[in-house]
């Protein structure tokens, strides 16, 4: 029993010993195996930044900064630091042109547009017009056909012209329902392309078989038809121009240069009457046909025909004598003038074949009538 214990007494005397023996020791120093000249290399050997952060060693250095200091309260302006100014404002064709931009490649937009009183679901809807209005979905299928009413043109020229106000208020200005109506077809021409169309219209051909396969859509921006070519001493008795362009049918890419004219011209001439204080019925300073007819329309066509920035000129103006006695289309450039067969056919006059005719696309329901168009009065 005493070994025991003595064992035991000896066994504790040496774990305390070895405890004693193996107390903390204080680390040996890290030292580091890079040269004391050695810095991190960045593109084009910045100054040394540490590892774990984006701020310089020496703040205090100007030259370590990575940005500079804010400038204080009195610290002079650089002299080549411009001022902010106004934007000049745009000329209203530049407006328009910014709003609706022409593309010259991409597609003739899949719609054709109507107005009128009522629209072909109401009772009230001519029946006159029936046929003639469901010959443009017949003959386009997969088109998108809007009829109209004038309550309805209006909310969709506030939605589509409230960032060009001039254009706008010059519409709500006009005083008589067929200078809407005329105006009406430029304005949706611009601003969505596809076909506009008379609602005494009847579509006889449509609209992919206008132009021969041949000829590049690609190319095309504008397709128009004549109207009038009165081969007579007396024209002017009967017809605003010698050619005269019809309005009645038109197929256009949105953006179109004649359409931005043609805009253009007839806004500020609303606004001209307007702050004259002659924008009423029977004071205008203007016929209908020469305010939103047949004839401003046939000016901005020949104005952008002969426009140096759209086309090369080689010393001689474009005029109706490009255009009379036509038999098949023409193309000018991005414009592709239709013979008055296309969209005139069976007035019996002025060349103008039946409808019939491998050129008749578009009849115009004239009501029995020639076409003897006063200038004073609307078509």
């Amino acid at each position: 029993m005493p070994n025991y214990r003595r064992a035991l007494v000896l066994a504790v005397f040496i774990l305390t010993a070895l405890y004693l023996l193996s107390g903390p020791r204080s680390p040996p120093p890290i030292t580091s195996h890079r040269r004391p000249t050695d810095t991190p290399k960045s593109d084009g050997d910045a100054a040394p930044y540490p590892m774990s952060t984006g701020r310089p060693n020496s703040p205090s250095k100007q030259e370590t900064r990575l940005y500079p200091p804010p400038r204080q309260r009195g610290d002079k302006v650089s002299s080549n630091q411009q001022p902010i100014t106004q934007p000049l404002p745009k000329s209203l064709r530049e407006q328009l042109q910014y709003q609706f931009p022409y593309d010259l490649e991409g597609k003739f937009p899949a719609y054709i547009w109507q107005t009128w009183k009522y629209t072909p679901a109401s009772g009230e809807f001519t029946d006159n017009f029936r046929a003639a209005e469901a010959s443009w979905t017949e003959k386009h299928p997969g088109f998108v056909h809007e009829v109209l009413t004038d309550q309805a043109a209006v909310y969709l020229m506030r939605h589509l012209y409230a960032s060009v106000p001039d254009v706008l208020e010059a519409y709500n200005s006009l005083p008589v329902p067929v200078l809407k109506a005329d105006f009406f077809r430029y304005l949706i021409l611009l601003a969505r392309g596809g076909i506009y169309t008379d609602i005494d219209t009847t579509a006889l051909v449509s609209t992919t078989d206008w132009i021969p396969e041949e000829v590049p859509r690609s190319t095309i921006g504008l397709i128009v038809g004549i109207e009038a070519d009165p081969n007579r001493t007396d024209w002017r008795d009967w017809y605003s121009r010698r050619i005269q362009f019809c309005q009645w049918t038109i197929q256009a890419k949105p953006g179109h240069p004649v359409l931005r004219d043609v805009v253009a011209t007839i806004t500020e001439d609303i606004l001209r009457m307007k702050k004259k204080g002659i924008l009423k019925n029977g004071k205008m300073d203007k016929s209908i046909v020469e305010f939103t007819g047949p004839a401003v329309w046939t000016d901005a066509i020949f104005s952008y025909l002969n426009d140096p920035t759209y086309f090369k000129m080689e010393g001689k103006n474009i005029t109706w004598e490009a255009f009379t006695g036509m038999e098949i289309a023409k193309k000018v450039g991005d414009v592709v003038v239709l013979p008055i067969t296309s969209f005139s056919p069976g007035v019996q006059q002025m060349g103008s074949k039946e409808p019939d005719d491998p050129m008749a696309f578009v009849k115009h329901d004239f009501e029995g009538k020639l076409l003897d168009v006063d200038p004073t009065k609307h078509n």
